[in-house]
């Protein structure tokens, strides 16, 4: 049974991921990480509310426990320096993983973006392209296993609360991505993440083709 670990449930990608979570009867137990309250209740959901991801200390003793780690807190490179979006972006959850510490038996999963590229001509490309590399090279090391998913148009849950205008009008869009390889409904990326738990991939970067496959394959 999974124990995970999800931040960002307040946000698009965290709050779909959570849904799919909370469904699964092979979840026993999440803990939501994140700024602000999901506003949610169920018997398997904690929340640990947490302003500021920086003033964890390593090896938080909260994190004891979980075998799972969702990570899918971030925010877009709009008007952001290259520095403050590293900052989001690379060094918040470098920061988280080491409050986490060293755990064997978790599989860590970091959400990226389709089209991210260490040589890309796009910054935030370059930065997200960057963390993958930090994350998946903590597989043996720090973690049993790490992925990094690159999602791309992504149609919401329509359980989901936190959801923009611009979210909801790309959404739309999500059934013509999808036969290109550029797109996933929100509950395939939560499936394809909860079955990587169970079953490895060949590859630790998973572009929206990937994922399809993977959440096929997803057992309740």
């Amino acid at each position: 049974m999974l124990r995970i670990i999800i931040t960002g449930t307040t946000g698009f990608v965290g709050e779909g991921v959570l849904l799919e979570c909370l469904k699964s009867k092979r979840v026993e137990k999440v803990l939501s990480v994140s700024r602000r309250s999901t506003g949610r209740s169920h018997p398997k959901l904690e929340e640990l509310i947490i302003p500021n991801f920086k003033d964890l200390k390593e090896n938080d003793t909260r994190f004891k426990g979980y075998n799972v780690c969702f990570y899918c807190a971030g925010k877009s490179s709009n008007g952001l320096s290259e520095t403050e979006y590293r900052d989001i972006t690379l060094e918040t959850p470098l920061h988280f993983a080491k409050a986490i510490g060293e755990n064997k038996e978790m599989t860590f999963i970091y959400i990226s973006g389709s089209g991210a590229g260490i040589d890309s001509w796009f910054m935030w490309a370059r930065v997200k392209a960057e963390a993958e590399n930090i994350f998946i090279n903590m597989k043996g090391k720090q973690f049993k296993d790490c992925y990094a998913l690159r999602p791309g148009i992504m149609k919401p849950n329509s359980e989901q609360k936190n959801v923009t205008t611009s979210f909801k009008i790309l959404g739309s869009f999500e059934w013509l991505a999808n036969k290109i390889n550029m797109g996933n409904p929100i509950e395939d990326v939560g499936k394809c993440m909860i079955q990587l738990c169970f079953e490895p991939y060949d590859k630790n970067i998973l572009e929206c083709k990937d994922i399809d496959i993977c959440a096929k394959k997803f057992k309740e």
